[in-house]
């Protein structure tokens, strides 16, 4: 689905992340992590064609992303939704109709204009609605909703668009850790049930240990680890958060807190 083959990514001539080797399957749930400015949004990015490859192979289903015209980056992106951490909302819109503007790129001009949509559009909206848990909220206004609820009606408008890719940039990054949570559950739920491929961008590194099955961490602008929770160490921590003592320390304080959950709930299963 996605393969990069020694890429090199930036902007003009200025490489920001160097000597990529990836490759992401249909319907794996993967994280980037890393410290801010060390290139993670220039990975997500890039696979929407944002960002210029320098140099290498780089493949998005059967784009080849460094001989793209128009009309093919049209489609690529098509197929592709996008979640921001600022939601990108219609906010004096009701959520309905910006779950609907998600289908935009099926329902003609005509109709949009005047909102008009047949039934079966409004079951798949609905349906989506279900999907995040807003169902109830659908004629609000989305400047009446909490940050949770607005990142969830962005997640349904994703939906709304079908597409085989869901990105998300730091998706959680300004809720509080319910709130977070919930739309990670989301997210988790989007991936199982339509096979969705979803790669986000994480500062929370539990997050991405609990949700996600491949972690990528970013650092010295390349990807400096690639694997799964399991397989992430301290040693590999260190790395990817070399330059950030700090963050470091809260790090290796929530993996612990974590690990003693985890072992917490293995030994309940186990009773």
């Amino acid at each position: 689905m996605i393969d990069l083959k020694s890429v090199h990514l930036g902007y003009s001539d200025t490489p920001i992340l160097k000597d990529i080797n990836l490759h992401i399957e249909k319907g794996e749930f993967v994280s980037i992590i890393g410290l801010s400015g060390a290139g993670k949004s220039t990975l997500l990015m890039s696979i929407i064609g944002n960002i210029r490859v320098l140099q290498g192979n780089y493949q998005v289903f059967d784009y080849d992303l460094c001989a793209m015209n128009k009309k093919a980056l049209r489609e690529l992106r098509s197929r592709i939704g996008f979640i921001f951490q600022s939601y990108n909302l219609v906010n004096r819109l009701s959520v309905l109709h910006n779950v609907m503007s998600g289908m935009l790129k099926n329902i003609p001009v005509g109709r949009s204009l005047i909102k008009l949509y047949s039934n079966e559009e409004h079951d798949k909206a609905y349906e989506y609605m279900q999907v995040v848990g807003i169902e109830q909220l659908a004629m609000k206004r989305c400047d009446e909703l909490s940050g949770g609820q607005r990142q969830r009606v962005a997640i349904a408008r994703a939906l709304a668009q079908e597409p085989d890719i869901l990105l998300a940039d730091e998706p959680v990054a300004a809720l509080d850790p319910k709130s977070a949570a919930r739309v990670m559950d989301v997210l988790l739920k989007v991936n199982e049930t339509y096979g969705v491929t979803v790669i986000a961008n994480l500062h929370h590194l539990d997050f991405a240990r609990d949700y996600c099955n491949r972690i990528l961490g970013v650092s010295s602008q390349t990807i400096s680890f690639n694997g799964s929770p399991d397989q992430l160490f301290d040693h590999d921590m260190e790395a990817i958060y070399k330059n950030d003592p700090v963050g470091m320390a809260s790090i290796n304080i929530a993996t612990v807190d974590n690990v003693k959950t985890r072992e917490n709930n293995n030994m309940k299963k186990a009773a």
